[in-house]
């Protein structure tokens, strides 16, 4: 590669303006969540003008900076060595996203295997609360139910998408493209389940209907977890989409693929989460474990 006359494997990005656009965008986002919520300035109260606005800032630094990358993909910009910080940048991205989740776990485990701890209080009330976990009157999800359908969905999709990675590899662009639907399909068919399902939960109160002074934690570590688990089922499925319409358009190749490579990577770092919250959140103690 050639820059400035001189050849190097290195990639030196022209200047963008995606950064700024984006950190503003970003800040009138938080901006708009405070005004939403509490009010702000001249947006009173539960005007969610300025968050739509920040919404839009930030839709528009994903497009455009991303097909930025694109275009230096399809340009030949993007080297072996290129490919490798890609590569690592990607990890690191999944590693970050492994520590979030890491602390919807911690608060949940503390509550599931620490609460008798909670009961030296000299409140009669808190230590009945705390006595057992989940919550005494809390009546909790059957696992075996719509989350186990949802488990076998994503168990399904991760192999979709690796039938479609490995047809991509072999120059199947035929077979990638319909195992990338099929992905695609399942994705959309777990985030139905899990809406339908939250319904269900809301409708019938079933964490915060309850006598103990704790049911509300007990909904707000099950939402938090699970609730940000399907928003990155929905991300990895808009991911995929992307990677789905420029296949169709005779992108990548059996050599040169990394994009559609990192979106199989997030969706199955997406299956092993769901793994362990259907595991330990549905399971072992959603189903009245230390009672």
């Amino acid at each position: 590669m050639a820059h400035d006359g001189v050849k190097h494997d290195y990639h030196l990005v022209n200047p963008s303006p995606w950064p700024l656009i984006g950190s503003i965008a970003a800040v009138v986002l938080a901006m708009g969540l405070v005004a939403g919520l509490k009010g702000f300035a001249v947006f009173p109260k539960g005007n969610w003008v300025l968050l739509g606005v920040g919404f839009l800032g930030v839709f528009w630094t994903m497009i455009g900076w991303w097909s930025d990358v694109v275009k230096e993909a399809n340009a030949g910009d993007h080297t072996p060595v290129v490919s490798i910080g890609l590569r690592y940048g990607m990890i690191l991205f999944i590693a970050s996203e492994v520590m979030f989740f890491v602390a919807w776990f911690w608060i949940f485990f503390e509550m599931a295997l620490f609460h008798h701890v909670r009961t030296g209080s000299a409140l009669d009330d808190v230590k009945s609360a705390w006595a057992t976990w989940p919550p005494k009157g809390v009546e909790t999800v059957d696992a075996f139910h719509l989350p186990l359908i949802n488990t076998l969905t994503l168990l399904l999709s991760g192999t979709t998408v690796t039938w479609s990675h490995h047809a991509l590899q072999q120059g199947d662009r035929k077979s990638a493209q319909t195992g990338l639907i099929l992905t695609i399909l399942l994705g959309m068919l777990f985030t139905s389940i899990q809406a339908y399902e939250y319904h269900h939960i809301l409708s019938e109160k079933l964490f915060f209907n309850s006598e103990a002074s704790n049911a509300g934690l007990y909904g707000s570590a099950f939402f938090m977890a699970t609730g940000f688990h399907g928003f990155h089922v929905l991300v990895g499925t808009i991911f995929l989409i992307v990677c789905l319409i420029r296949m169709m358009n005779g992108g990548f190749s059996p050599k040169q693929h990394f994009g559609f490579e990192a979106a199989a990577w997030y969706w199955h770092f997406v299956d092993v989460v769901w793994l362990f919250l259907f595991t330990f959140i549905y399971v072992i103690f959603g189903a009245g474990w230390g009672h």
